[in-house]
């Protein structure tokens, strides 16, 4: 379980990332991404479709149906499906929920979480999918 991030996030992360390490362009059944993740197949469905909305993943229906990348690997970043889902708000609010919480009003954690946000919001910018496939690869071989 993340910290930072919602369940529907954190899957659907890891449902872009598993086709991301895929072929380019092959479609992948919803049942293969369900099972091989440990996702019901419902939930990983209904994430992926909303990921088609923002560009992000494709889907085809059919018997031979499923999700792929709808851009290249190089062009979508973890940011990107951060967005998607969960929005940016995470990376501008208080971690306690202050309202109206700033600089010039901090709240008791505001200096080290602005160091956290920042540090996170960076990490999911700064590598491509493809730039992650080979560790994405070594991870769902140990699943």
């Amino acid at each position: 379980m993340t910290v930072i991030f919602s369940k529907k996030c954190e899957y659907g992360l890891q449902a872009v990332l598993y086709l991301a390490a895929k072929e380019n362009g092959d479609v992948i059944p919803v049942d293969e991404i369900a099972n091989k993740l440990s996702i019901p197949k419902e939930f990983v469905s209904k994430i992926l479709q909303s990921l088609t909305e923002s560009g992000i993943v494709y889907s085809k229906k059919g018997k031979s149906g499923g999700f792929a990348l709808a851009k290249a690997p190089q062009k979508i970043r973890l940011i990107d499906i951060v967005a998607a889902i969960d929005g940016l708000g995470m990376f501008n609010s208080c971690v306690l929920g202050f309202p109206k919480c700033s600089h010039e009003n901090p709240c008791p954690l505001h200096e080290k979480w602005g160091t956290l946000r920042s540090n996170a919001y960076d990490m999911l910018t700064d590598e491509t999918l493809d730039q992650l496939k080979a560790k994405t690869l070594r991870k769902i071989q140990n699943l």
